[in-house]
Formats: structure tokens, sequence, C-alpha cells
């Protein structure tokens, strides 16, 4: 009987070091997950964008934020905007950004006239459109002149739309400060893309080392089934607005009627 109280005090410390070993092991395996990319899953998402010839999926219901392609301004035709939709959005339930494709800033002012009438139509149809979106690949070296184009284009569009593009993960690794910052005056937000086609970028991480010196609210555009994983300052960057998943055409991912 003398002896039980020394092998309980053993049970107990053999008892709180397997809970911290446990703890600890736990520990390490969570950081493991962490430090492995992870495929995005769009049903865990809110934003979407989507392009001409996507088939609807179940995740569109569930969005607060919609980005459509309405069409594109070609480089052989910049006095027309080419529509690849077959009809009007009819969504009530999300916020809209019409997306319009321009291969060249050199737009003629039937363009936007067309833009602008386009985005009429989408509103008085019933839809919540809250702005437009350019999407350019602008070089790099070249934002400052974009930001002369987006300011032009900002000076004409109705004031009840919000201006937003797409941007390159170049623009945060290698971009004029003052470029960019000329772009966050116009701007009222951009949508940084970690793929290309239907792939994650790869080697995407070191891109975004000086994603935090950002000087604009941003987005960070996903491709869905794509890989990701998240600096870990991301989520305290105050300009730093959520993700837009890009959707694509998946017997997976459609619906199917019955």
């Amino acid at each position: 009987m003398g002896q039980s109280p020394k092998i309980l005090l053993v049970v107990i410390r053999y008892a709180s070091l397997w809970f911290v070993l446990m703890s600890i092991l736990m520990a390490l395996s969570a950081c493991e997950r962490d430090t492995v990319n992870s495929t995005v899953n769009a049903a865990e998402y809110d934003s979407f964008w989507l392009w001409a010839g996507v088939k609807p999926q179940p995740v569109l219901e569930q969005a607060k934020t919609v980005y459509i392609l309405e069409g594109e301004v070609r480089a052989s035709d910049a006095s027309t905007l080419v529509s690849l939709r077959p009809g009007t959005p009819d969504i009530d339930h999300a916020d809209i950004w019409m997306v319009v494709r321009v291969e060249n800033l050199d737009l003629s002012p039937e363009i936007y006239s067309q833009i602008f009438a386009k985005l009429a139509q989408w509103s008085a149809q019933g839809n919540k459109v809250v702005g437009l979106q350019i999407d350019f690949d602008a070089n790099t070296r070249s934002l400052d002149q974009y930001a002369i184009f987006l300011r032009a284009l900002r000076q004409q569009l109705p004031r009840q739309y919000a201006l937003g593009i797409t941007g390159l993960l170049d623009w945060s690794a290698n971009g004029d400060p003052s470029a960019l910052a000329s772009l966050a005056g116009v701007v009222d937000e951009a949508v940084f893309q970690v793929y290309q086609g239907r792939k994650t970028i790869p080697g995407y991480e070191k891109w975004l080392n000086n994603i935090d010196d950002l000087p604009m609210p941003f987005r960070i555009g996903l491709v869905q089934g794509g890989e990701w994983k998240p600096p870990a300052s991301l989520a305290r960057n105050p300009n730093f607005r959520g993700y837009v998943i890009f959707l694509v055409n998946d017997a997976a991912y459609e619906i199917h009627a019955d």
C-alpha cells in the first residue's frame, strides 16, 4: 500500500509526458499540412470568374460576386466590342462585374459607347452591376502607360460603376513602385492571377514575395482545381480583399439537367 502513491505519481508523469508528446506531434502535423499546396475547391469560395463557354456549376448559387466576361476588343479591330455571350446575364443574388478583354489600349470612342451601353443593358435586366473589369496583360515596364489609359477610362465611366483590372504576378515582383502607385490612384481593385490557362503558375510563391507592398486593394485569382498555398502574411494585409476563382469546364463540376 505504501508504494501506491509513488506508482500513481509515475503514471501521472507518464500520462503528462504522453499528452505533451501528442500535442507536439499534432502541431508538427499541422505545420506539415500548411507547407503543402492544397487543391482549390471552388465550393469553399464565394467569388468567381465566369468566362465564355464555361458551363454553369452549383457553386454559382452560393456566389456573392461574379465576374462575367462580356466580350473582347481585338487588336485587328479597335472599334468593335465583340460579344462572347449569347445573352444578357440574369443574376439576382450576387454582385456582378462586367469583364471586357482588350488586346491593345488604342480604343476608339465607339468602343467606350458600346461598353457603357452593355453596362446599362445588364443593369436594366435587374442585375446588380457594381463595376467594369478590364482584362489586359499589361507589360510590367509599361504600367505607367496603362495608368494613363485607365485614368481616361475612369473619367468617362458612369459614376455608379467601380473600375477594376486583372493583374500579372510580375507586377508585384518587378513593377516600378511609382507606376504601381499611379494605378492605385485610379482603380478600385486589381485581381492578380496565379494561374495560366487551367494550371497554377509553377513557382508562384516567389512572385508573391512583394505582395505586401502593393499600394491598392487587391484580390488573388485562383484556377478551379489548381494548387494554392497562401503566404503567411496575406490574411493580415489590409489591402487584401479575398479570392476570385476562375471556373473551368469539367464533368465533375457542371450542372446536369435531368
